[in-house]
């Protein structure tokens, strides 16, 4: 096996045996409660809304991009669901202005950076402040609640057996690998943060990809925001605050470079998994959630730097 290959593997294929390793000591360590069939549901069930984030932040960040306001917005797309929904009285306008708001404020934030050239981590950091001052105002700070059941349906019903989130997650994973794989723009999209330089020159249209990347980061955010309040029954004015950290650990741990050009889709939804299980499992733990930030911290750190170090170690 070349040494090209065997980084490709370690790239693609270390996160998987990752979160093997994660899962298994909390096998041992808690077998009864960790190692059931509805746990294992659950965990997928909360993950959900993260990999629903991370999936649009990976779209961002394989332009070489990063999107620090999709917490905020899923905050704010969240409220405007459930505010639109009781003011309309149906959930079909509640979702749909949830979503628009969304996509429109990922789209001012591709404008931002695409047109405007203000570089992307502190374009999205203003826009992150502006969007949680936004929800505080929006819903002056108190949570918006007595939502119908159809409401809740998004973040606490099932189809089958299945919880509803988990078949959200799925169809949009899968959406989001078709489109990256086997797509013209998938190509676009790599290629621009590959070298924007040679895609400039080869004809990419390089704003249309960053405002589209931008777009499609903020529409998942709302539907994640749009699960989020569904999932509580209520929009709290600051559900999203943390989630953005969340998101890009996901993409990250999933062997997505921070550098552009370079990720798999299915190792964001495994790096997504990853955090789902370090949070569920340190709870049956009973471990302080103090102590919780540090573990998943290091072990971000650590998941990072093995595969830097190995690839850096395959590629001499």
């Amino acid at each position: 096996m070349s040494k090209t290959m065997n980084s490709d593997f370690i790239r693609k294929y270390g996160v998987i045996f990752g979160l093997g390793g994660i899962i298994v000591f909390f096998a041992i360590e808690s077998p009864q409660y960790f190692f059931t069939i509805s746990n294992f549901m659950l965990i997928s069930k909360q993950s959900s809304i993260n990999a629903l984030l991370a999936i649009g932040q990976m779209f961002v960040i394989l332009t070489a991009g990063i999107d620090l306001s999709v917490g905020s917005m899923a905050g704010l797309t969240g409220a405007i669901a459930a505010g639109v929904t009781i003011l309309t009285g149906s959930v079909f306008w509640g979702f749909l202005a949830g979503l628009a708001v969304g996509a429109g404020l990922g789209a001012v934030n591709g404008i931002i950076v695409a047109l405007a050239k203000v570089p992307a981590f502190i374009a999205t950091l203003a826009t992150m402040s502006a969007i949680a001052g936004i929800t505080l105002i929006y819903t002056q700070g108190q949570p918006i609640w007595n939502l119908p059941k159809e409401f809740t349906f998004a973040g606490q019903g099932e189809i089958g057996d299945i919880p509803f989130p988990i078949i959200l997650m799925a169809i949009v994973f899968i959406i989001a690998w078709i489109i990256l794989t086997f797509t013209k723009y998938g190509r676009h999209v790599y290629a621009v943060g590959g070298n924007i330089r040679a895609s400039r020159a080869a004809g990419i249209k390089i704003k249309s990809v960053l405002i589209s990347v931008y777009t499609i980061s903020g529409f998942l955010a709302a539907l994640g925001g749009i699960v989020l309040a569904s999932r509580l029954g209520t929009a709290e004015p600051t559900a999203g605050t943390g989630y953005e950290l969340d998101a890009i650990a996901a993409v990250v741990l999933g062997g997505t470079s921070l550098f552009g050009g370079e990720g798999w889709i299915v190792g964001t939804i495994v790096g997504a998994y990853i955090i789902g299980v370090l949070n569920n499992g340190m709870t049956i733990m009973n471990i302080s959630p103090y102590y919780q930030e540090v573990v998943k911290g290091v072990v971000i750190l650590l998941a990072v730097m093995l595969t830097s170090f190995g690839k850096k170690f395959w590629n001499e």
